[in-house]
């Protein structure tokens, strides 16, 4: 199979399964035997497991049949392993409820989203919490009856908690949605991944767990790669601690996930300050600019999303780093993005399925979309 194609991620979710499984028992020895890979101290607040095999698909009964798992226990001085089944922290499920005081807690921190109209964003629950117990919740703006969406876009804000511009241009974004989706692309929207990181009195990068959520996704050689960036090459920096384990977060195991059950085309992930655009993947060819901000191709680290997803996996990764973490662009700067955005999409991000019969439509249609609204912003009606 050409593993260049976005869906190469998808026909081979066998493979990353295993992988991650074989990754977790490798942990297990290094982590047993080497004390030097203890990460900053700090509070451990959930102590219930599931096993791998529900790290929510992630790992298949038919994987575990075959091999002899290792135990996963949180503790005050970090994770332990040992016994014989692969178990990994998570938090109990969580209802409505906690997205309403998800959204009072957000209003109260951010000054350019409101409690009113995060409960008007309509975030949908998953099921899922972070390390504190706050809900992890998202917006899907789905295909309509009329029209078959071109590609699956997810776009993502919050991975960094002390990145509020992340957040916030999300929440406007989705206004932009709620106001003119037409069903050109299917949208998955995860407005904040990091709630604990946002909402800590003095917000920080990393999750409660004190782990760089974007430092914890299971890139080939985690445990060496990982291990060797954050002792010799950040000097232990704990704003750029990977966790014990890849995906040990509640966070990172959501996110991941969720790309597997919604299959994206194409992930849009929101950061702040660099003032740049960064691309991950072989195809398509990045976009050179969204409004001011222009394309400066940084790399990628290991665990990081852009690795995992973007060159391990295949799915093209735009990072949109904004120019302040404290301060909004401009609402003409925030139209420009977005409008340069869903251009590029719509011009390069197709469902291989009807890529071939879709292409010529959706470059026409830029112009009438563009005029119209759709999923573009339009002029003064931009909220």
């Amino acid at each position: 199979m050409n593993r260049s194609h976005p869906e190469g991620f998808f026909s081979k979710t066998l493979s990353i399964k295993r992988y991650i499984f074989l990754t977790l028992l490798a942990v297990s020895v290094f982590v047993g035997t080497d004390a030097s890979w203890a990460g900053p101290s700090r509070s451990v607040h959930d102590t219930s497991v599931i096993t791998t095999e529900g790290v929510r698909d992630m790992v298949e009964k038919a994987t575990l049949a075959n091999a002899s798992p290792q135990t996963v226990k949180k503790t005050d001085s970090g994770q332990k392993f040992s016994g014989r089944s692969v178990t990994l922290p998570i938090s109990p499920v969580t209802g409505e409820g906690s997205v309403q005081a998800l959204c009072q807690k957000i209003g109260r921190k951010l000054g350019s989203v409101s409690p009113e109209s995060c409960h008007a964003a309509d975030l949908r629950p998953t099921g899922y919490q972070s390390v504190n117990g706050l809900a992890l919740a998202l917006k899907e703006y789905p295909p309509l009856s009329n029209r078959e969406p071109q590609a699956r876009v997810m776009v993502l804000g919050g991975i960094h908690g002390d990145e509020y511009s992340s957040v916030s241009i999300a929440f406007k974004w989705m206004q932009t949605l709620d106001r003119y989706h037409s069903g050109l692309f299917h949208w998955r929207v995860l407005p904040l991944v990091n709630p604990d990181g946002l909402l800590q009195k003095r917000s920080q990068r990393m999750n409660a767990n004190g782990v760089d959520l974007n430092r914890n996704f299971p890139t080939f050689n985690w445990l060496e790669e990982s291990r060797d960036y954050w002792v010799r090459r950040t000097g232990r920096d704990p704003r750029r601690y990977p966790g014990q384990a890849p995906l040990s977060e509640p966070e990172s195991r959501w996110l991941a996930e969720e790309i597997v059950r919604f299959k994206p085309h194409v992930i849009i992930s929101i950061h702040a300050p660099l003032g740049l655009l960064d691309f991950d993947g072989h195809r398509p060819k990045p976009p050179k600019k969204l409004g001011h901000l222009h394309l400066d191709l940084m790399g990628t680290y290991p665990g990081s999303l852009g690795r995992f997803a973007g060159v391990q996996e295949q799915i093209p990764i735009i990072t949109i780093e904004l120019s302040y973490a404290g301060i909004m662009p401009s609402r003409g700067e925030q139209r420009r993005i977005w409008r340069d955005l869903v251009g590029w999409l719509r011009g390069n991000i197709f469902d291989p399925n009807q890529a071939h019969d879709r292409t010529f439509k959706a470059a026409n249609e830029g112009i009438d979309v563009a005029q119209k609204g759709g999923d573009v912003t339009v002029g003064s009606k931009t909220p």
